[in-house]
């Protein structure tokens, strides 16, 4: 079993298979918009516009599960980022991360890499590094720099080659 299994909704509602992104390497992201870490958007648009091409994908899919930080509807949450960030890389619809309503992505996600303590995500942008063969191999907490990810990044884009 890999990402690529796994089927998600864009913001307009249609569903596709994540195995469209099948030999890219993936950041997948949940995200807010009234979050403390959204800027983060701006750090994941720079590591987008620096390596996103046809070995490398950025996911995000927003999630209100945290202090109601993403309130919007789809069509808000896709205006909200790019106005604001420029964001070029797919956001999806809304999703839930944890609960019993978790999207079946997520919950693969969180089987493959646990967090410290727990395999729930604490918060908004806990980012997962998925190679190009669509394994997960890293889960990154909130607070870690989006930037800080870029060595690992080429590292798989040239693995992938």
């Amino acid at each position: 079993m890999s990402v690529y299994d796994f089927k998600v909704k864009t913001a307009g509602g249609q569903e596709i298979s994540l195995e469209e992104y099948k030999g890219k390497v993936l950041i997948i992201v949940n995200t807010a918009s009234k979050c403390g870490f959204t800027p983060q958007y701006e750090e994941l648009e720079e590591l987008y516009k620096k390596y996103g091409n046809e070995k490398f994908e950025i996911l995000a899919f927003p999630c209100n599960q945290f202090g109601k930080q993403e309130p919007g509807n789809n069509q808000e949450i896709q205006s909200f980022c790019q106005l604001n960030y420029g964001v070029s890389f797919p956001v999806f619809a809304k999703v839930d991360v944890n609960g019993s309503d978790t999207t079946p992505l997520y919950d693969y996600l969180k089987k493959e890499q646990s967090g410290l303590l727990t395999k729930a995500i604490k918060w908004n942008f806990t980012k997962f590094l998925v190679d190009a063969k669509g394994d997960v191999v890293k889960r990154y907490a909130p607070t870690t720099s989006p930037l800080k990810l870029e060595e690992e990044i080429k590292r798989l884009i040239e693995q992938a080659d």
